[in-house]
């Protein structure tokens, strides 16, 4: 799909916050290993443009969940940077998107009086008796 539609409501959402174009300056980095860190991502991508920031997703604990997120000063550097999908980091083939496309994962279910057994593929269970989830295609 073509990612300024798509994400409106992203960009709306950072302009409404005084974020400007934040949104279309960040990318999503994936398959990360749990070796990684932020000033390893940063060394990574220095050679796309100026990097604004690096950061790896934690769980509770503080350990590595494998994906990250990379700010980079202009839209132009995340174009460079998403070149980069597939390249190895530290072992891993990592996966790099747009930060704002990833995709949503399908809705989940409501509560069976409300016919809502189940969301797309991906999604959560749902409120109180909502099903497994769907399978979307």
């Amino acid at each position: 799909f073509f990612f300024f539609q798509a994400e409106d409501g992203i960009r709306d959402f950072c302009l409404s916050r005084g974020l400007g174009d934040v949104y279309k300056r960040q990318v999503y980095v994936g398959n990360l290993s749990f070796d990684t860190n932020s000033a390893s991502l940063e060394r990574f991508f220095k050679d796309c443009g100026e990097v604004t920031s690096a950061r790896i997703i934690s769980n509770e604990q503080g350990k590595s969940k494998g994906f990250g997120y990379v700010e980079f000063a202009s839209a132009d550097d995340v174009k460079n940077a998403i070149r980069k999908n597939g390249d190895e980091l530290d072992g891993r083939d990592i996966k790099v998107d747009f930060a704002n496309s990833k995709p949503s994962g399908g809705g989940g279910g409501g509560d069976r009086r409300s016919g809502g057994y189940g969301g797309g593929f991906g999604g959560g269970r749902g409120g109180r008796g909502g099903g497994r989830g769907g399978f979307r295609r």
